[in-house]
């Protein structure tokens, strides 16, 4: 004998399956709902945090009348910007390369030329100057440094 199943028992299958699903469905949605508002709040509020973590940046907004002796300014990211050089800072690059340039002992040779997206260092023209940097393969110049961090000397 077969066992057939009435069709009471079959609508009763069939109800409480759709019953699932649409709670499954209602559930799934309140519970998309929250996630965004929750996540845009986060977001919102991580976003608004003022904090600086690693590459710090002092003050950058000063003046070239208020540079003297130990002013520093640029990041504290010594790590990143682990190459030094000291001299005088002058205007000028060389074949494009660099904006300004630092003149040493040695003649043309020793010049260090310089670029910065960080420091402002038309500020620090003609003065005597130490930079932190990356150095950068260049073509003309026999040395390009990008610079994160400046020194008054």
């Amino acid at each position: 004998m077969s066992a057939r199943k009435s069709p009471l028992q079959n609508s009763e299958v069939s109800s409480s399956s759709v019953n699932i699903s649409s709670i499954f469905t209602k559930n799934l949605f309140i519970f998309i709902i929250v996630a965004m508002i929750l996540g845009s709040v986060a977001g919102y509020l991580l976003s608004s945090k003022k904090t600086t973590v690693g590459n710090a940046l002092t003050t950058s907004t000063v003046g070239s009348s208020n540079i003297t002796k130990g002013t520093i300014v640029g990041s504290s990211d010594t790590a990143t910007f682990k190459d030094t050089a000291s001299g005088t800072l002058v205007n000028g690059g060389i074949n494009g390369e660099g904006q300004f340039h630092l003149v040493r002992p040695g003649g043309d040779s020793q010049n260090v030329y310089l670029v910065s997206s960080i420091v402002d260092l038309s500020k620090f023209v003609g003065k005597n100057i130490k930079v932190w940097g990356q150095t950068q393969t260049a073509q003309y110049a026999g040395w390009l440094m990008d610079v994160g961090r400046v020194e008054a000397l």
